[in-house]
């Protein structure tokens, strides 16, 4: 029986990756000023709620997170914020290259602070993104777009389930 998967075809901006690489080297180590360099690297006036959940973000290394989930991680650091500032702050931080967002069946989108290029296993029993680097992901001929379009940005995800889990169809 086939494997199930998804291969998900998503737009982004089309950032050099030597932009974000730079980026990334230009840290110093410390959380609160990092966030504000790399918030004003890319335009985004360093607010107090963006420079909030900026540091709970990237604070802690590479990592996907839900809205919800960052929502519950902001209440937890006492960071005084509703659910519709995380999405426009994780939206916007997506624009601006900072974030990739991820979507898993359309129905809920991950955000992953690591914005290189590269690939997720998505584990379907724990709801968790696991990153495949790019070099391990290899694909040899992408369809031609129509008319008029470009590919942005190929993600794919490859869908896990434990060996001894039953099949349920799909």
């Amino acid at each position: 029986m086939a494997q199930p998967h998804t291969i998900v075809f998503s737009s982004a901006l089309d950032e050099p990756p030597e932009r974000l690489l730079a980026e990334r080297t230009a840290l110093t180590g410390c959380p609160w000023h990092d966030v504000r360099a790399m918030l004003r690297q890319v335009g985004l006036r360093p607010t107090r709620q963006r420079m909030a959940l900026g540091w709970i973000l990237f604070g802690k290394g590479d990592r996907h997170v839900t809205a919800e989930f960052l929502y519950e991680e902001a209440n937890k650091a006492k960071v005084p914020v509703s659910l519709a500032t995380i999405y426009n702050t994780l939206h916007q931080f997506t624009q601006a290259g900072l974030l990739r967002q991820v979507g898993v069946d359309g129905s809920k989108a991950y955000f992953d602070t690591n914005a290189s290029d590269h690939h997720h296993f998505f584990v379907e029993d724990e709801s968790a993104l696991v990153d495949i680097p790019a070099t391990e992901a290899v694909i040899d001929k992408l369809p031609t777009p129509p008319p008029g379009y470009k590919i942005a940005r190929v993600d794919i995800i490859v869908r896990l389930k434990r060996e001894d889990e039953p099949d349920r169809g799909g």
